[in-house]
This record gives C-alpha cells, structure tokens and sequence, in this order.
C-alpha cells in the first residue's frame, strides 16, 4: 500500500470521519482505522489539544500513515463546561447522544444562561515526526428542545451564534462553513503551508470559503 497519498482519519466516530472526509480534498485516500483493525487509545489527556495529540501520535505509530485526529465536545457554562472532554463518554453512559441531549435539557430546564460553545482541537502527526494542531471554537447557545436530525453528537441542541437554527437543522455544507471542525481546520491549513509536505493543500476550500 502506497502511503504517500494517504491520510488515516484518527476516530470510530461514523460521522465525525464523514464529516472530515469532506473537508478533505478527493485527491487524498482517507481510511479509518477500522479498515486497518486498529482500535481507539485510552483518551487520558486533561484537555482537547493532549487528547487529540494524543491520537495522532497513537494512530501514527501504529500504521505509519499520516495521522489526523481530532478531540472535540460540548462545553455548557451553567454545568461549568461540562461534558466538555468527556462529551462521548457522557453520550456512552446515558446510553446514546439522544439520552445524554435530553439529560443536559432536564438540568438546564429553568436555567437563564444557556450559552455553550463546541471546541475542536485538531492534531496531525507528519512523517518528519511533527504533530501540529489548531483549535477551533464556537459560541453558542443549548435550545429549549431537541431540533433537528442531520449531524451528529449534540448537534440537535447547539444554536450558534448568528443563527436560529441549531447544527441538528442545518444542512452539511452550511454547518461546515461555521462549525468548530471547519475553524480548526483552516487554522490547520495556515500552518501547514510553513511546510514542504503535500498535505498542506488537502483541505477541500468549497466548504471553507
């Protein structure tokens, strides 16, 4: 297998891997690591950045192929930030997102402040070694309900800033203009270009311009 083309996407998450996959330009193979039958590290990092570092370095080490990986999640102000870090693991122990969502609505119930923000902490790991990440961020606030069935996650419940619709609404190319992933990935792109690798210009700019 030629490894110079390839990108492996560092998640399990279906949806998170579609929705990298089409950040990316079609000129670069994108594989999973279930198709190399790699399973997820243990995400013991204390915040975004060391988790998504974390499993670059991991995914990297194990196939020798470049390695994105992001950490990502939901912070709620009123629940001093949570489930930040530990947003899947909250979905997992509520027994799917769509319980953790409606968990999150009954402790907000009668909760003035809803201001919440995604984060995006995006990590690739380079065959020289290197691991460069960004962040990207956006403000928003949790809705009354659960709105919406496009996305994935906690989607049906954000509202960001500018807008009335929640991500759960939204249709993907809109939300990819917007969302936390699409700022960490432009950020990315702006610090690859420091380096003579052909990544740089992976990113696929019609859902960034």
């Amino acid at each position: 297998m030629k490894k110079n083309n390839l990108l492996l996407i560092g998640t399990h998450n279906d949806g998170k891997f579609r929705e990298i996959s089409r950040l990316i330009s079609k000129k670069i193979r994108k594989i999973s690591p279930k198709s190399l039958k790699i399973n997820a590290p243990k995400e013991t990092g204390k915040t975004f950045k060391s988790n998504s570092e974390l499993k670059a370095n991991f995914f990297y080490n194990k196939s020798k192929i470049i390695s994105l990986s992001d950490d990502s999640g939901l912070e709620i102000f009123v629940l001093k930030k949570k489930p930040g870090i530990y947003s899947a693991r909250w979905a997992k122990k509520s027994g799917s997102f769509k319980k953790a969502m409606l968990n999150i609505l009954r402790k907000i119930k009668n909760k003035k402040n809803r201001k919440a923000r995604f984060i995006c902490s995006l990590s690739i790991k380079l065959h020289n070694k290197k691991i460069i990440t960004s962040i990207g961020i956006v403000s928003g606030n949790i809705s009354l309900n659960m709105f919406g069935r496009r996305g994935f996650g906690y989607d049906p419940i954000f509202i960001p800033n500018g807008s009335k619709r929640t991500f759960g609404q939204m249709n993907l190319s809109k939300k990819m203009k917007i969302d936390h992933r699409s700022i960490a990935f432009k950020k990315l792109k702006k610090k690859l270009k420091f380096y003579k690798f052909f990544i740089w210009n992976f990113i696929n700019v019609k859902f960034l311009n």
